[in-house]
């Protein structure tokens, strides 16, 4: 339900697919917030709106490579006119495939930068226009503590990690105060993101690592939270890690 600090919002979720971005639409739609989740897989993305909406809630699917900085600024622009508004932006999106420097993936590095980090520029250059024109806003960037530590096999994706942090950072520092920014860095969470690493090492290692992987939903929450506090205060950061994870 949503309170006086809450009131519905239209909200764009990228990489809503599966995990975290899947968890963070239905908490919002549950929450009353008119949730637009993005991603490419669309049949995925229209079966979660179909259970929202069976439940009552206000959803739809829009098919969204972040990657794509037209299409991304094109989907806000149709938000806009359709919504009369967007007032949030949950940047999800995000690769995590994972190997030794010396593998010489350079091939998956590329991957990893074109989507954790162009897809999240590319989200604010989207958004920015509209928040500025209608003074208030919420950018929302999905972390990870990985951009806070470098485990093995994780050079690559902790560096978009980091830069995705500090690019969040920045918006924030540089933002009028009517417009929030709010970094979220999960821990270990579970998701789909390990089943795409090639590297068979790397594999193997994220096997034990992710033993103690907490629901996406503990994600969401922590999303929620951000979003619920009055207009007057910016969750800056929230790291979200299972008790297990040292």
């Amino acid at each position: 339900m949503t309170t006086d600090n809450e009131q519905p919002r239209v909200i764009l979720v990228t990489g809503a697919s599966s995990g975290i971005g899947e968890a963070t639409a239905r908490h919002l739609a549950a929450e009353g917030h008119h949730v637009v989740l993005t991603a490419r897989r669309t049949d995925r993305l229209d079966a979660i709106v179909a259970d929202i909406e069976q439940a009552g809630h206000s959803a739809e699917a829009r098919a969204l490579d972040v990657t794509d900085r037209t299409a991304f600024q094109a989907l806000v622009e149709d938000v806009v006119t359709t919504r009369g508004r967007l007032d949030v932006l949950v940047g999800n999106a995000g690769v995590m495939l994972l190997s030794r420097l010396d593998v010489l993936l350079v091939e998956e590095w590329d991957r990893m930068f074109e989507v954790n980090v162009r897809g999240l520029y590319n989200g604010i250059a989207a958004v920015l226009p509209h928040f500025q024109r209608q003074r208030s806003g919420h950018v929302i960037t999905m972390a990870s503590t990985g951009a806070h530590e470098v485990p093995p096999t994780s050079a690559i994706y902790s560096a978009t990690k980091y830069a995705a942090w500090a690019l969040t950072e920045g918006l924030r520092i540089e933002s009028d105060p009517a417009i929030r920014v709010t970094t979220i860095s999960p821990g270990v969470t579970q998701s789909e993101l390990a089943d795409h690493i090639t590297d068979a090492h790397a594999a193997g290692f994220m096997v034990d690592y992710r033993r103690s992987a907490i629901p996406a939903d503990a994600i969401a929450r922590a999303v929620g939270f951000a979003i619920a506090q009055p207009a007057d205060i910016d969750v800056s950061e929230i790291i979200v890690r299972p008790t297990a994870q040292r």
